[in-house]
């Protein structure tokens, strides 16, 4: 005998009428109405961060008027903090020396320093945002394959029928246990959603941004590198220029401790030029020990092994450079400053943002469905099929919406304010790195000169020492202005050639402009 069943299976928030004929095998569905897919909530604006400015750390090159008198009338000051201070160190490196050009060490800072693998890291992330704000302007497909076994109690739903007497067909209180088999594929697409396309739009401007900004950390990671690299030839010029004072100072004193034992020089003489070969070498020391620490912290900027001994093969070098019209840098700045791009382009995402909290008012309209085969098994199925088109208009949020607009408005007018203030900060840098570059030009002229004289001077003292006719006191002076020329001398070379640095990162071409950093002779 056969009967014939109607039951309700629960699926999800809604229930499935099916009819079922039961004999002696296993009930078999033979319809089955499927509930049409919800409409989803409608979709909102992406909430941008206010600032749109990346804080890595920094990388400075100041110079001021030198308080101490003489020559050297710029104070010079390189820093480099936060990510661009530090590197991920390159693993089996090999054993020994390295020897460095400052082309050499700018590739290794690229590719090693912190803050530049920060930035192509915040790209990465910047790009997976944008390819998540396009998938919600994509359709989304879907294949899902289940097997289900499953008993009913009609009288739990409140489905209770009772026959008429002699009515042949009879439904029993509990159907089953019975199973079904699902193959089944969907898909969802919106058809009109403006708020996701602003939202696309608002993450493809920040993408840009972020590699604008990573093209600009590579800048600063150049700076860091060849300011640094530049700080530690610097000191090596000291070192050298040290050790011939220390090599005068012991010349001196082993000249007057000879006159000493001949009668003809004064005991105060001795101990005079003892005390200033003392002093020079402890400066020496000094130096020495400031360019250990400065090896250190540039094999920290480019990721070398901390207990190697770095052999820096650039000097310092000077060549008269043609200063440049300020207006004409600063539109070079304009065009070329990744950084002010960036900030563009940050402002470009926020418009992009306001506009999609705008679109929250606006009606979207979408289409879903799904097709498959269901069956008692697998080798008995039928295809079912459902397809929803569905509008969503936005009545009443509650003030939501006027909270992202609001929201919105504030970051838009953040960021402008920042752009604003950043483009009056590369001419602002334009323009010192110009005055600048000017003073330490002329510093470097001036240094040259004294050099000479200091040199003269104590050829002289020491002529006049050897006749008998002067003192130590005069060579002990003629050596201290010695030591201050050449140290005025490397200071202004030194300063010249971080202005010419400066300069480059201002009008946003450090990169392209370093290999000719150094070029140039020193007298």
């Amino acid at each position: 005998m056969w009967y014939m069943y109607v039951y309700l299976v629960p699926m999800g928030n809604a229930f499935v009428i099916c009819l079922a004929l039961l004999g002696t095998g296993s009930p078999i569905a033979l319809a089955q109405m499927m509930p049409a897919p919800a409409a989803g909530a409608s979709n909102r604006a992406i909430s941008l961060p206010m600032s749109g400015a990346a804080s890595q750390g920094s990388v400075e090159a100041t110079q001021s008027a030198a308080p101490a008198g003489g020559v050297d009338t710029l104070s010079s000051r390189f820093q480099v903090g936060g990510n661009y201070a530090g590197s991920v160190p390159a693993a089996n490196f090999p054993a020994g020396p390295i020897t460095l050009t400052l082309a050499d060490a700018v590739k290794l800072g690229l590719r090693a320093n912190l803050g530049s693998i920060s930035a192509d890291n915040a790209s990465r992330a910047a790009r997976a945002a944008r390819l998540q704000a396009l998938s919600a302007m994509l359709p989304d497909i879907g294949l899902s394959a289940s097997e289900t076994v499953t008993q009913v109690d009609l009288a739990a739903y409140g489905f209770q029928f009772k026959a008429p007497p002699g009515f042949p067909i009879s439904i029993p209180t509990v159907v089953g246990p019975f199973s079904y088999s699902q193959l089944q594929g969907s898909l969802s697409t919106p058809i009109f959603d403006l708020v996701s396309r602003r939202n696309w739009q608002a993450a493809k401007e920040s993408e840009r941004a972020s590699i604008l900004s990573a093209k600009d950390t590579r800048e600063l990671v150049v700076l860091a590198v060849a300011g640094s690299y530049l700080q530690t030839i610097a000191t090596a010029s000291r070192i050298a220029s040290q050790r011939a004072q220390v090599e005068n100072a012991q010349a001196v004193y082993n000249q007057a401790a000879v006159r000493k034992s001949a009668g003809t020089n004064s005991r105060i003489d001795v101990t005079r030029s003892l005390v200033e070969l003392e002093t020079e070498q402890q400066r020496l020391t000094s130096l020495e020990s400031d360019l250990r620490k400065q090896k250190i912290a540039l094999a920290r900027t480019i990721g070398l092994p901390l207990d190697r001994d770095l052999l820096l093969s650039e000097t310092l070098g000077f060549s008269e450079t043609a200063l440049p019209d300020a207006e004409t840098a600063i539109r070079q700045a304009f065009q070329s400053r990744a950084d002010l791009r960036s900030a563009d382009a940050q402002v470009q995402a926020a418009e992009r943002a306001l506009s999609a909290a705008h679109a929250e008012r606006l009606p979207s309209a979408s289409v879903s469905g799904d097709y498959g085969v269901m069956g008692p098994n697998p080798t008995n199925t039928h295809g079912v099929f459902a397809v929803t088109g569905s509008i969503n208009v936005p009545v009443w949020q509650g003030g939501r919406i006027k909270g992202d607009i609001q929201q919105a408005e504030a970051t838009l007018h953040q960021r402008q304010a920042e752009l604003a203030d950043l483009r009056g900060r590369v001419e602002q840098d334009v323009r010192t790195a110009l005055i600048d570059l000017e003073t330490a030009q002329g510093q470097v002229k001036l240094a040259q000169n004294n050099r000479k004289y200091a040199n003269e001077t104590l050829a002289e003292a020491r002529d006049r020492f050897g006749a008998g006719v002067g003192t130590t006191l005069e060579v002990v002076q003629a050596e201290e202005q010695v030591a201050s020329a050449e140290t005025d001398y490397v200071s202004s070379l030194y300063s010249f050639n971080l202005a010419k640095l400066a300069l480059a990162r201002a009008t946003g071409g450090v990169e392209t402009q370093m290999p000719g950093l150094l070029k140039g002779n020193r007298p």
